[in-house]
């Protein structure tokens, strides 16, 4: 009886102690899903939030529409894209730091600014770099003579999306150097000991020993980042704004067009909605993939 009573006690306890997780998990997850899905089956005016049922017929109306299929293609294009990017420059610097160097922790240090600063001032700054009357891009490759006039970055294709997709590589890549860089520290040296004794070089120890062994963070890595950069919205709006026209339009900005824009909150939610089951791929994949590393150790 003793024993039932204090298991009771110890259960409740640890109910109470949960109770604030699960409500803060019901607040800020559960509840704007739930809402989002719920709004998706309405036609509802942003201003007032009232509307009228349609069922599923926002979702099939995205589905023949050319600008959700337009949009979904920049989404893939840019995230596929800059996550390429990232990942070549992330290993590649990573590389570079790991060596014995002058000022190698100043190095360091100074490769995670673009991470760190503000996305606001960057692409202030990126801005300033792309304008096609007064920007040091065109003025140089003028002067050096590489071009016979001044080229508009931001307001053309395929130069808009190609300069969206190197701003957003120079801006995420070092979190790709901080977890490659980690991993490279902790690699035994005898590896490349024997590797050396066995006649490999500096580009066979890299794919016989580097790689395999940073396979693993950065498949992480790669999951993470394809995840986040999915649902890049502020980089892309400010410096294009999804122009010209559509052409550098994602799936984040069609729903801020959508429900601020044209005020059709129904139709925003159910891109959001589609966008969040896309996701939902990504996230699994990266669930297994935690799962399965921590079962291998």
């Amino acid at each position: 009886m003793y024993a039932s009573a204090l298991d009771r006690r110890y259960a409740m306890l640890g109910a109470l102690l949960i109770a604030p997780t699960v409500m803060i998990f019901c607040l800020v997850i559960v509840y704007p899903l739930v809402s989002a899905i719920y709004l998706s089956l309405f036609t509802i005016y942003t201003p007032t939030l009232r509307g009228d049922f349609v069922g599923l017929s926002n979702y099939a109306d995205l589905m023949s529409r050319h600008e959700f299929w337009r949009s979904l293609f920049n989404t893939v294009v840019w995230t596929v894209s800059t996550l390429f990017l990232q990942v070549v420059f992330g290993v590649a610097m990573a590389l570079v730091l790991h060596q014995n160097m002058i000022f190698r922790s100043l190095a360091r240090s100074l490769i995670l600014f673009p991470y760190f600063v503000s996305t606001v001032v960057a692409v202030l700054v990126w801005r300033w770099l792309f304008n096609d009357l007064y920007g040091i891009l065109n003025h140089t490759m003028l002067w050096i003579g590489l071009i016979g006039m001044p080229l508009d970055y931001l307001g053309s294709m395929p130069n808009a999306m190609i300069s969206v997709i190197l701003v957003g590589a120079w801006k995420y890549f070092p979190f790709v150097v901080i977890a490659v860089l980690a991993r490279l520290q902790t690699i035994p040296e005898h590896l490349y000991e024997a590797a050396k004794i066995d006649g490999a070089g500096p580009v066979a120890r890299f794919f016989d020993v580097t790689l395999p062994q940073l396979r693993d963070v950065l498949l992480v890595v790669i999951l993470l980042r394809a995840i986040w950069d999915f649902k890049e919205f502020d980089l892309i709006f400010l410096l294009t704004g999804g122009g010209p026209i559509i052409s550098t339009q994602t799936l984040p900005l069609m729903v801020y067009k959508e429900a601020f824009g044209l005020n059709d909150m129904g139709r925003a939610s159910a891109v959001a909605v589609t966008m969040m089951l896309v996701m939902l791929v990504f996230m699994l994949l990266y669930l297994r993939t935690t799962r399965e590393r921590e079962s291998a150790r």
